[in-house]
């Protein structure tokens, strides 16, 4: 306790701020360097920022760490969680490696079942690979895990394939309970 009973904890805020904040600095050059396309100088940022203190940046950084990798042909880091399946899985969607995207989100499944961010990115592979009835399956459990996920379904455009199935509609356009 410090004076008058105050806690020193904010002193450990003050430090969780400051790293906070300067892997957020870190970051925006790394991401700076990746718009340029220097996907070596980027993956080395993002690499430090993967390993580093600050877990709501680290794992954004290894998203685009891989991302990275995949531009270079060369890992940085081998995967091992649930946590990099998924951003391999990410990354091989975004570059439309819709095969590649399905295994490593599968792995990230196995790994850690039933998260809903895993759940969503198998929805849109699916989605992508038109493969509705999986699709649905899949954005069904995003869904009913966290169910923000009905609204950014309908403004994805992975999911834009499904959005004339009634199925797609009634699960992203569900209609309100009656009120007596």
């Amino acid at each position: 306790m410090g004076r008058n009973g105050a806690s020193s904890h904010a002193g450990n805020h003050n430090h969780a701020d400051a790293k906070f904040a300067a892997a957020i600095k870190i970051f925006e050059v790394a991401a700076r360097y990746f718009q340029k396309q220097n996907f070596e100088k980027a993956g080395e940022l993002f690499e430090k920022l993967a390993e580093g203190e600050v877990p709501e940046v680290a794992a954004q950084a290894r998203v685009h760490l891989r991302l990275c990798e995949q531009r270079t042909g060369r890992p940085r880091l081998a995967a091992k969680t649930s946590e990099d399946f998924y951003a391999l899985g990410v990354g091989a969607l975004n570059l439309h490696q819709l095969d590649e995207a399905f295994e490593y989100l599968k792995k990230a499944d196995k790994l850690q079942p039933k998260r809903e961010h895993v759940q969503y990115a198998l929805a849109a592979t699916q989605a992508l690979r038109g493969n509705v009835e999986a699709a649905l399956g899949w954005l069904q459990t995003a869904i009913a895990l966290r169910p923000q996920n009905r609204i950014q379904a309908r403004h994805d455009e992975d999911f834009r394939g499904l959005a004339a199935d009634p199925r797609f509609r009634v699960l992203v356009y569900p209609q309100p309970a009656p009120v007596y």
